[in-house]
């Protein structure tokens, strides 16, 4: 993937239309894998959200907007390639942590601030990071030769959204992230393990109804039935009470969540609307406060990164099944 300088970027396109591309200084050559990386497999073409994009070589010079998106880079062993990131929804997992990725911006970066970095990959967690109201359109980027990736399960259209997200969804990701970054063999044994690791979940929520509660405290914010949250609720045994909704997540009036008398809750835990804030809401709205399970506090926690399609999903199974079995529900009610 040739490397470009940055281009003289007009009003328009920041607004997302294209410029015209700054061709290389002279002297300067396209960037090429250093000394020792993969190249079998390339030129290599991929297809998310209705866009093809090729490329040449394994990327180089990677951005990264969305934790999803950063957390497989590093988790793929490419870190080192990082040159910026952008729009984390918190820390790093354990078993990252160690790595300092450059943070680029806290939201979505501006067009400009990525170009300046010269990628040769821009890979995106949802499919509005890469939009005129984010860090600019996949195609400017395209038409300035660098190669877009949007997160699979995040695509919007019908069309190309799962009909219903599946852990065989996320480790086609991985899968193909291996590919595109030239670490088959890394996104092999890290699928093997995550395999392994899922089919060790107990089911401990089995027999039991439950809410994912996201956000929002006039009008909560939920997981609906096709999404991350259903995938991993499902993993755990439990029955969504929005699984009718065919979206990923939905909006759910608290009259609907009472009639409903969720037998467990489960809390996404984040920066700006952590798992104890909401508990405070439950308890404090008369609508949900004399339910069975705010009263007896059937809570378990999630952190806000493993909500969406990812390295974490797996993990976060494990783990809200082992917070499913310290509340010892007991026998379900028939």
């Amino acid at each position: 993937m040739p490397r470009r300088t940055r281009p003289l970027l007009t009003a328009a396109l920041v607004a997302g239309a294209l410029a015209a591309c700054a061709a290389p200084p002279d002297g300067a050559a396209p960037a090429t894998p250093e000394p020792g990386a993969p190249t079998s497999g390339f030129p290599l073409e991929v297809t998310t959200c209705g866009l093809t994009t090729t490329l040449e070589a394994p990327p180089q010079r990677i951005v990264t907007i969305k934790s999803s998106a950063t957390e497989l880079v590093l988790a793929l062993g490419a870190g080192d390639r990082l040159v910026g990131t952008a729009f984390a929804d918190g820390d790093l997992p354990p078993e990252l942590a160690d790595a300092a990725p450059p943070v680029l911006a806290e939201q979505n970066p501006a067009a400009e601030a990525v170009l300046d970095l010269e990628p040769d990959l821009v890979y995106a967690g949802w499919e509005s990071n890469l939009s005129a109201d984010g860090a600019g359109e996949r195609a400017m980027y395209e038409e300035l030769g660098v190669a877009t990736y949007v997160a699979p399960a995040a695509c919007k259209s019908p069309e190309h959204q799962p009909d219903r997200l599946t852990f065989e969804h996320v480790f086609d990701e991985i899968t193909e992230m291996g590919r595109v970054l030239g670490e088959p063999e890394a996104a092999t044994e890290l699928v093997e393990r995550q395999r392994a690791e899922l089919a060790a979940v107990d089911p401990a929520g089995e027999g039991r109804t439950a809410l994912w509660y996201s956000s929002g405290s006039d009008t909560p914010y939920v997981g609906a039935g096709i999404g991350a949250p259903q995938m991993l609720m499902d993993a755990v045994g439990l029955e969504n009470i929005a699984a009718d909704v065919a979206d990923t997540w939905t909006s759910l009036s608290w009259e609907a969540v009472a009639d409903r008398d969720p037998d467990v809750i489960v809390l996404v835990d984040s920066a700006w609307n952590t798992a104890e804030h909401k508990r405070e809401i439950l308890s404090a709205n008369p609508v949900t406060a004399a339910l069975p399970a705010v009263i007896e506090e059937r809570f378990v926690v999630v952190e806000f990164p493993a909500a969406e399609a990812g390295v974490r999903n797996v993990p976060a199974a494990a783990d809200l099944a082992a917070q499913l079995a310290a509340l010892d529900l007991g026998e379900p009610v028939p």
